[in-house]
């Protein structure tokens, strides 16, 4: 730690910071800093990059591309490898090392991290927990083995292993525009991912006595070096994941002959590992309209009760790719089916145990086609050839391959969470191709620009998927529990991953719920669709950095949006907005003070909110919207027992949204608003309704102010005040209405869509009690990824 605070604000000003702060230049008064631009903090434009958002014209970014060879012995649990790696210095600096990382050291007791959390002693305690708590001299196995580092003629190369992280020391300086050609020999032996977690490992299966392998971070790969902060020098402690150089990757895996290999890229000799049989289905899949068994189940319960001794090379190629990950065993079903995305045919396969089989073989593949295609649309069209899921009991993604859960109960049955939370995770990780395989942001230090804007565009990809899916994550209600919190139990979006406490919520849910926010409640769609799209043209294939979002965003659209990144993302204050009264006049009366929530019952509690992003429900409970197609929809086959059942609550009363609202306002003394009224006067304003609303900015986080009149006579109306109304004073602002019908009542953000932590300060007049639908949502609870609907306990018997 820098014992300087000077120091400190210099730092971040660069770029890499661990904690980005929010400088205000008017501490203490009630305007001037909410508003104020961002370019104290962002960092400077340069011809690297731009002030629009954009790479600039001299932009750079280094390049490595890998040869490997490597052997899974799957009886010793080991893997030996050598990799050729050509490594291009496209930077303008002279190079005297280079980084690499070394990531599976994680796994070693002495070479780790070693980032350590505060510990007490339990109260009960298994002996597992006791020795894994226990320290000790005696290096546990795991981890890399470098067993030899030379140059291209074979020459041996200086280097120094820094726990998870390697430095070769070049025997001469590598110049700009020159490449430097390296070899790497390395074996380690694979831990067991389900004892000691991690990334990548094996699953050991005692029933059939067979061995699921995933393959991820399992070679030495380059460290980035960029113009923002030259080498990427964070250790690897198992939560920040990794930055990395773009390249082609040829990969080849020897395996027992037996295994399925699915990796990243394609592979170029299926017509050598594949049967005759397996080889014609592989091809009849390219233009099925559903998933084709390439492996079927039946072979591959067939190959778990008879191991082979034999092996088999398969061969993959992956070309501008930032990294490679495999999975290898003898349990798996394999079906593919293409999905066209602009003219393109993309593979989407799935890989999968006969424990998934019920829950894969019907959704998996369908999930993997849906997420690439809707991705595309919000982003840039899919590039690569291949997309990949796999059932590996996991959640983690890398380029065209990711491997996640959802396994059926032993009789083949499954509950709705099941389902919901295994589709969740597959479009989740198959997104995390864009974000940041393509997109390719630093996610050690900024894991938000990873997870964040792609759990955002999860949430629209959800959505989508079926009108009824139980979205976790994206809507602004969502994230008010977490913003509740005390300020010491919060960190800004903006913090290094290592050192957030409240990881999911971070750098998941608030920055997704922002983009939700501004898409639908600041900007309008058009304007933030466009924006979006031109960030993820711009920097796909490159690596971003927060400014680079920022300044495009607003550059795109003509939006200023740095009172928002500087509150949402900056920051740790939450919305709470309250109406605190309401002054009501005619014009033959006198103006009186009403009480900020005279009258009121307190705030109708509907869970979740009535209207999401593609969910309008007078209509779409109704099924009238036709402009909106939901995958279950194009393809009926993704639907099951649940969905059936589902669209039996389509029958409720949805006239809520028309139903009077009966409520009384306060009593009013009539007077004289008018000083000397005119007949004509009278006739003008006689019959209008005067309103001046005051509200306070109770949370801190200045927000838009959503207003809804509900009039005597039932009708609605609402007024939509922009954040900028506060510029001038940031705690207390007023507004004043001229309207034709008396108000009965007045709700601010009646959608719930601001975040707002606090509704019971929302209202004024009589609310509205809940309808027989919010009611039923009440009693339910609402269904949320990985938890049951509460609708129906039975489960889904086996298809199959």
């Amino acid at each position: 730690m820098k014992k300087l605070f000077t120091t400190v604000v210099i730092l971040s000003l660069l770029a890499g910071e661990t904690f980005a702060q929010d400088i205000q230049n008017n501490p203490g008064s009630n305007h001037g800093n909410k508003f104020e631009q961002l370019g104290t903090i962002l960092t400077t434009p340069n011809e690297q990059r731009t002030a629009s958002g954009a790479p600039g014209v001299k932009y750079w970014q280094q390049r490595a591309d890998y040869n490997i060879k490597c052997e899974l012995d799957e009886k010793a649990q080991k893997l030996t490898g050598s990799e050729t790696i050509t490594y291009f210095n496209n930077s303008p600096d002279p190079l005297d090392y280079i980084w690499l990382q070394l990531d599976e050291n994680e796994h070693n007791n002495l070479k780790n991290a070693n980032y350590q959390s505060s510990s007490s002693m339990p109260r009960a305690a298994t002996l597992q927990m006791i020795d894994k708590s226990a320290t000790s001299a005696k290096d546990n196995g795991y981890g890399f083995n470098i067993i030899k580092l030379t140059d291209a003629t074979g020459k041996a190369l200086k280097y120094t292993i820094n726990k998870t992280m390697m430095r070769i020391d070049l025997p001469v300086v590598l110049k700009p525009g020159q490449q430097y050609v390296f070899n790497v020999n390395w074996t380690y032996n694979i831990s067991d991912r389900m004892t000691y977690g991690g990334r990548g490992g094996y699953e050991y299966f005692p029933e059939d006595k067979n061995y699921l392998f995933t393959m991820a971070q399992w070679y030495p790969r380059l460290c980035v070096y960029s113009d923002f902060q030259g080498w990427q020098n964070h250790q690897f402690t198992g939560r920040g994941e990794f930055a990395l150089t773009f390249g082609n990757f040829r990969v080849q895996m020897t395996v027992p002959a037996d295994h399925i290999v699915g990796g990243t890229g394609e592979c170029i000799n299926y017509s050598a590992v594949l049967n005759p049989t397996q080889l014609a289905r592989y091809q009849k899949a390219k233009t099925a309209t559903a998933p084709v068994e390439v492996v079927t189940l039946a072979e591959a319960k067939k190959a778990e009760t008879a191991p082979v001794a034999t092996k088999k090379t398969w061969v993959f190629q992956a070309n501008n790719v930032r990294d490679f990950a495999w999975t290898s065993s003898r349990k798996f079903v394999w079906d593919a089916m293409g999905q066209k995305i602009e003219g393109r045919n993309v593979m989407c396969m799935s890989y999968y145990g006969k424990e998934a089989y019920n829950l894969y073989n019907k959704f998996s593949t369908r999930a993997v086609a849906h997420t690439i295609k809707t991705y595309s649309d919000f982003t840039i069209p899919y590039p690569y050839p291949v997309a990949q899921s796999v059932e590996a009991a996991n959640g983690m993604e890398y380029p065209m391959i990711c491997f996640n859960y959802g396994r059926t109960e032993k009789d083949g049955t499954y509950s709705e969470s099941t389902k919901n939370g295994m589709l969740g995770v597959v479009i989740h990780e198959v997104g995390h191709n864009f974000f940041p395989m393509i997109v390719n942001s630093d996610e050690r230090q900024w894991t938000w620009m990873d997870e964040g804007l792609n759990s955002f565009v999860e949430y629209l990809t959800e959505e989508l998927w079926d009108n009824k899916f139980p979205v976790k994550k994206g809507a602004a209600y969502t994230i008010v529990d977490y913003m509740k919190l005390p300020k010491d139990e919060l960190e800004p979006i903006m913090t290094n991953s290592e050192n957030i406490v409240r990881f999911g919520p971070n750098a998941y849910s608030k920055p997704a719920t922002g983009l939700n926010i501004l898409r639908e409640t600041i900007m309008g769609r058009e304007l933030f669709d466009y924006a979006f799209k031109t960030y993820a043209k711009r920097w796909a294939f490159k690596h971003p950095t927060p400014a680079d979002l920022f300044r495009t965003m607003e550059d795109a659209s003509g939006e200023d949006l740095d009172w928002f990144w500087r509150g949402w993302f900056y920051g740790t204050d939450p919305v709470d907005i309250a109406l605190d009264s309401v002054k009501f006049a005619r014009a033959d009366l006198t103006a009186k003070q009403l009480p900020g929530n005279g009258g009121r019952r307190g705030p109708a509690k509907v869970d979740p909110p009535a209207v999401n992003s593609f969910e309008d429900i007078s209509k779409i409970l109704n099924r009238q919207d036709k402009g909106i197609k939901f995958y279950t929809d194009r393809d009926t086959a993704a639907r099951d027992f649940y969905w059936k059942y589902d669209r039996g609550l389509a029958s409720v009363d949805t006239n809520k949204y028309n139903d009077k609202v009966k409520a009384t306002a306060a009593a009013q003394s009539p007077s004289s608003m008018l000083d000397t009224p005119t007949d004509e006067d009278v006739q003008k304003y006689g019959s209008k309704y005067f309103y001046e609303l005051s509200f306070t900015n109770k949370g801190g986080m200045v927000m838009p102010i959503i207003v809804e009149f509900t009039y005597k006579d039932g009708t609605k109306q609402t007024d939509r005040i922009p954040a900028q109304i506060w510029r001038h004073n940031e705690k207390h602002v007023s507004k004043f209405y001229v309207q034709d019908k008396e108000v009965a009542s007045i709700k601010v953000d009646p959608m719930r869509e601001t975040a707002d932590i606090d509704e019971n300060n929302n209202y004024w007049g009589s609310a509205p009690q809940p309808s027989k639908f919010q009611l039923f949502k009440l009693k339910s609870g609402g269904p949320v990824r990985g938890q049951s609907t509460g609708v129906n306990p039975m489960q889904v018997s086996a298809s199959k």
